[in-house]
């Protein structure tokens, strides 16, 4: 679904898909990055020009991180929903689990595990909205 916008606090543009939660593997978490990439580079940044290049790719290991929380932590559906402003996307992962992922502290001896590490590094914001059923995960990145 996408519907346009563009002003006050609306997005000039948004996007949304949702994955019923059958593929609980890599499946799900390349067709949440080419959903992406796609709606990125089809669309210009709320009237600033089109998103460079690698603006498409911080998003797109955005999106990545966060949909692989929720497939490896939330079993069943989530939802992906792109909001883009003049200078900045807001990415939204919402899934069942209630429980907030937490961002451990910088380790570099750990394998795996710094998914949140890596979204708090390149976001200006990151935060956790509780839902009916479960919780919304919003991160901002800026396109300026």
């Amino acid at each position: 679904m996408i519907t346009t916008g563009g002003t006050g606090h609306r997005p000039a543009l948004s996007a949304s898909v949702s994955y019923d939660g059958a593929d609980t593997g890599d499946g799900i978490i390349a067709a949440a990055r080419d959903f992406t990439a796609d709606f990125l580079t089809a669309a210009p940044a709320g009237g600033a020009g089109p998103v460079s290049q690698d603006h498409v790719d911080l998003a797109r290991l955005v999106v990545s991180e966060l949909v692989t929380n929720a497939v490896r932590h939330a079993p069943g559906p989530c939802l992906v929903l792109l909001e883009l402003y003049e200078e900045a996307l807001d990415i939204s992962v919402v899934d069942g689990l209630e429980a907030a992922p937490v961002a451990r502290p910088h380790d570099p001896r750990r394998v795996g595990q710094h998914g949140l590490e890596i979204v708090v590094a390149v976001c200006e914001s990151v935060s956790v909205e509780p839902q009916r059923t479960g919780k919304r995960v919003r991160a901002r990145l800026s396109l300026a």
